[in-house]
């Protein structure tokens, strides 16, 4: 069975709208999540996906870099993901090493937070974090 985006023909206590007029329309029909992982190589795997209006959503399947810019400085460079520290929206999804939108990581250039969302535009972003020993 699809992903269906709008709210189905069930009440949230799991019973029957007893008046249901909406039809299913194909343009509300989602699709699956893309689990961005962390590549254990240097390969990172991306792929086009089609979406509605013609256009095309780069998804990204594994990553090994991410883009981090440093907020003191103004300047991004590109950087190694070594892990995933934690992930706010879902404690499994660091330990399973996938990367969403606020999750922890840790870079070659230090602890950073993700600003993109790998899973729809295809490239990690991320902001480094102040170290504890610089904060005053």
């Amino acid at each position: 069975m699809g992903i269906y985006q709008w709210r189905d023909k069930k009440k949230p206590s799991g019973g029957k709208r007893r008046y249901y007029y909406k039809v299913k329309r194909k343009y509300a029909a989602g699709r699956p999540p893309t689990y961005t992982t962390l590549s254990a190589a240097e390969e990172e795997e991306r792929k086009p996906v089609r979406v509605r209006g013609g256009g095309y959503k780069i998804k990204a399947k594994k990553v090994a870099f991410a883009v981090v810019s440093n907020p003191k400085t103004g300047e991004a460079r590109k950087a190694r993901i070594l892990r995933i520290v934690e992930t706010p929206a879902h404690r499994e999804y660091a330990r399973r090493g996938i990367i969403v939108k606020g999750a922890v990581i840790e870079t070659t250039l230090g602890k950073a937070v993700v600003t993109s969302r790998p899973g729809q535009e295809g490239v990690v972003n991320a902001v480094l974090l102040e170290e504890q020993g610089q904060k005053q």
